[in-house]
């Protein structure tokens, strides 16, 4: 066994003729390569400290102040030469060496100065939020106050090229609201969706929070706020997820989809290496910190912090509260293939292997036709399954022995990836294909993805491909980011012809190593249990993956309207259709203009979109440009929502963690309650594109993904994701529960598609009329 060789690569003994030693050099020589490339890491590492440390400043920057400064002291010039002269008392000499040596001293006081200085006024910079309400684009102007902002904040950032963390110490803090503001914004939220009785009492429940108990959280919140980084991310990290007992998987994690209008290459060991390898250079990027952190307009910066739990980490689960576990480095990748889990080594003599080499590791893979062990095959239901039980097996079964050093090689992986033996269909003329891809993705088999790692790539038999990601660490922009990166990069480079990868090997890399479990009678009961959990919980999916090519962007940016905007109300419209009654809506925005910011909730069923939503369904008489006008309105409210909802003002992050504090106060609050007791049952969220200059999609229009999805919020609720995918094509990923009699995910689609082609129709009339009437003048 590959293992017990390792075990025994040095041992040490003592006979009756002496000592003796026995080493295998192979193995020392990996340990030797381990080491030197983790003190080159920590190296790189405190380098790009300093650099983050003095950003924007380079740090040639410094010896050109001190050579300045040395220049006016020599011609003895005025206030320099006196301090450079009381900094020569300080030190043993006056010669010309030790007056360098004060000029050097003065040098670094000035130039910190200088560069806290700008650091602080960038920030202060940045705290602005007024150039996110002004509208650009043809015909716009933009107000003085932001030509000068933005004027000033390029000057204070471009001194020198940043790096991924280049601007933490620049963000700004996520602000606080005041109490009265998020309570105003929370009622006006909910008119839509009450009646008049129920509006009334709500309103009674918050006006007594607010001049009751709410002034005592709101004072503890405000104490964090000052003390905390960020005074929502921790919280919701462990509230939300970590503490989180149901299983992960559907409920949790969430899945994102190959570039499906590109052909791929059919070669599953070729497109498995080339990812991976593509993966193993995104990570590069980040511990180098050589990835460009994104800007917003091309200079306004984003908190890149959730990027550092890309790789190397997993989520291990406790009976009240898992925890993420981040190791500094990983030298393997874990593969899943047919039951079986193999230690897949992605580094050798001194570098990451490249695809051709990695090719060969996952052929030998592919041919290995060795079974499963007993239990083997199911093992990764543990992580689909309830989360106490998955901490009581690992506990009782996985805590020593081979087990446990089979667990460690998974856990302390880079990343998993699950080799699948069928194919990942997609047919523009077969919509249940798309479907059934999505549903690979979001759960599998219930135990062929390894739900606890941050993401387990998987390869489909015909060589598409598809991830599915762990929740907690970060939130989905960042996984589409490194999407994004590797079907860019994958597209560029190619294959050889034939479907392999470039490049021929330059040595034999090191051949994966078969894991090996001791699985007991009741480990096996365990796992099965899970399985039954994750069986049920996977059945009752309805996933629709609906693609809608009618029309895109294009023509919403020609009705003068926001298509995020556009597309909630198209959503707003489908649900009223489907439900006949309007819902609580979430969708996710981000707050990462602020440091170490995640989400917060913009809340797209409001008074406007209500209303206009009612004039479309309803047989009245308003008319076409009453209806028009309703839905600007309605779409115009959103936009002002997200943007409140990124520049922190959101309503929802805010009642979530008042709620939080009174929970540690002991006390109780019938408002807090209700607010946080209302179930989200259409829960939405847009996939973000072209976050890496390496897509051009005007050249390539067809490389991009087809975005991804997650599972319903609600028992009785939908789950919706979706991807602008160009100007004339949408994808949609819409999740339902088959146990609830009041959903139907392929009737919400059809409602979808129906509420497109109203509001073009819509949109197509009003044209017509506007242009009769011009013409009449």
């Amino acid at each position: 066994m590959a293992e017990a060789h390792s075990a025994v690569a040095f041992s040490f003994s003592i006979t009756h003729e002496g000592w003796d030693v026995n080493f295998d050099r192979e193995v020392l020589h990996l340990v030797w390569q381990s080491g030197v490339r983790s003190w080159k890491k920590r190296l790189a590492r405190f380098k790009n400290n300093i650099k983050n440390g003095i950003y924007p400043a380079p740090l040639q920057s410094l010896w050109a102040i001190v050579a300045i400064l040395a220049a006016i002291h020599f011609a003895k010039y005025g206030i320099v030469h006196a301090a450079i002269n009381k900094i020569l008392v300080l030190l043993p000499g006056l010669s010309v060496l030790w007056q360098l040596v004060a000029c050097t001293i003065l040098g670094v006081i000035v130039w910190l100065t200088m560069i806290y200085t700008i650091r602080y006024t960038l920030k202060l910079l940045l705290m602005y939020k007024g150039w996110m309400y002004e509208e650009r684009g043809r015909g716009r102007v933009i107000s003085s106050r932001t030509k000068i902002w933005f004027m000033l904040v390029k000057i204070l950032s471009g001194g020198s090229k940043p790096l991924l963390y280049s601007y933490q110490g620049s963000l700004p803090r996520l602000p606080l609201p005041s109490l009265r503001d998020t309570l105003t914004r929370y009622l006006r939220s909910v008119r839509p969706l009450l009646k008049d009785e129920d509006y009334t009492r709500m309103l009674k429940l918050a006006e007594e929070f607010e001049n009751g108990i709410g002034v005592k959280l709101q004072r503890y919140l405000m104490l964090k706020s000052w003390w905390a980084t960020n005074y929502v991310s921790d919280w919701w990290e462990e509230y939300v997820y970590l503490r989180g007992r149901s299983p992960l998987m559907v409920n949790s994690n969430f899945y994102g989809i190959d570039a499906i209008l590109v052909e791929p290459i059919y070669s599953q060991a070729a497109r498995a290496a080339t990812v991976i390898n593509i993966c193993l250079q995104f990570r590069r990027l980040i511990e180098r910190q050589e990835l460009q952190p994104i800007l917003i307009q091309g200079f306004v910066p984003l908190c890149s912090w959730q990027y550092e739990r890309v790789f190397n980490t997993t989520r291990v689960p406790g009976v009240e509260t898992d925890r993420l576990v981040h190791y500094t480095d990983s030298n393997h990748i874990v593969v899943y293939h047919k039951g079986r889990y193999f230690k897949v080594f992605i580094y050798f003599r001194g570098r990451i292997l490249k695809p051709c080499e990695i090719e060969v590791q996952i052929k030998q893979i592919l041919a290995d036709d060795s079974p499963p062990a007993k239990g083997e095959e199911k093992l990764a239901a543990l992580t689909a399954g309830e989360r106490i039980a998955w901490a009581a097996a690992r506990q009782e079964f996985f805590f020593k022995g081979l087990n446990r050093q089979s667990l460690d090689a998974i856990e302390k992986a880079a990343f998993v990836v699950a080799l699948d033996d069928f194919p990942y269909e997609f047919d523009v003329q077969d919509p249940s294909k798309l479907d059934r891809y999505g549903q690979i993705l979001l759960h599998g088999k219930g135990y062929d993805r390894w739900f606890d790692k941050s993401f387990t790539l998987c390869v489909g038999s015909n060589g598409r491909i598809g991830f599915n990601a762990e929740h907690s660490w970060a939130d989905a922009p960042v996984m589409s980011h490194m999407w994004e990166y590797i079907v860019a990069t994958e597209f560029d480079d190619g294959y050889a012809e034939g479907g392999h990868t470039k490049g021929t090997p330059e040595f034999t890399p090191p051949s994966p190593i078969r894991l090996h479990w001791d699985l007991s009678p009741p480990c096996l009961a365990a796992i099965d249990k899970s399985y039954q959990v994750a069986l049920n919980l996977l059945n009752d999916v309805d996933l629709r993956a609906y693609m809608h090519n009618a029309y895109g962007k294009g023509f919403m940016k020609e009705c003068r309207i926001s298509p995020d905007a556009y597309i909630q109300m198209a959503l707003q419209l489908a649900y009223f259709k489907d439900a006949g009654r309007f819902s609580l809506t979430y969708e996710a925005s981000m707050t990462r203009l602020f440091r170490e910011g995640r989400t917060e909730t913009v809340r797209p069923c409001t008074i406007e979109s209500a209303a206009w939503v009612r004039t479309m369904i309803s047989n009245n008489t308003a008319t076409v440009e009453e209806k028009v006008r309703l839905l600007q309105t309605a779409c115009k409210m959103h936009q002002v929502a997200y943007q409140d909802a990124m520049c922190g003002k959101g309503i929802d992050r805010h009642l979530f963690c008042l709620y939080v504090v009174s929970k540690y106060l002991e006390v109780d609050s019938p408002f807090l309650n209700e607010v946080l007791s209302e179930p989200w049952r259409l829960s939405t969220s847009q996939t973000p594109h072209g976050q890496t200059p390496k897509m051009d999609l005007k050249k390539f229009p067809k490389c991009i993904s087809a975005g991804g999805g997650f599972g319903p919020v609600a028992d009785d609720g939908y789950g919706v994701s979706y991807i602008v995918a160009g100007e004339d094509l949408l994808f949609f990923h819409i999740t339902s529960k088959r146990s609830s009699p009041e959903t139907d995910s392929s009737r919400f689609a059809m409602h979808l598609e129906q509420s497109f082609a109203d509001m073009k129709n819509l949109f197509l009339e009003w044209r017509r009329l506007q242009q009769q009437k011009n013409q009449k003048q």
